[in-house]
């Protein structure tokens, strides 16, 4: 990724897995079905984008704050070890982060 970023000017790199949500099972789509891998929910889904969006540094504590509007913030701290390397990616992992699955997300 650094090599990337270095060859684009400057230009902030990300790299995510390729990930599959299967739906819950319900009346409707229940028929003949294996039960559903963990991996395939909604939540390991989104966990993994967050985890492959921070790539090189790894995400300490999550913490979902509901606001009074009812709009969820997802608070995510990083490695305080190495949070000044990506502290000017902050805004772009936000950004991606919105952009695939519809939840904000704060960096601290």
């Amino acid at each position: 990724v650094r090599e990337l970023e270095k060859k684009f000017s400057g230009k902030h790199i990300v790299v995510i897995a390729n990930r599959k949500i299967i739906k819950k099972a319900g009346r409707n789509n229940a028929v003949k079905r294996q039960k559903r891998p963990y991996s395939r929910t909604v939540t390991a889904v989104h966990s993994g984008i967050l985890d492959d969006l921070v790539c090189p540094i790894e995400v300490v504590a999550k913490r979902t704050r509901v606001r009074s509007d009812c709009s969820k913030l997802v608070k995510v701290y990083l490695d305080p070890k190495e949070q000044a390397n990506v502290e000017h990616k902050v805004d772009t992992f936000s950004a991606v982060y919105k952009r695939l699955t519809g939840k904000e997300v704060a960096f601290e």
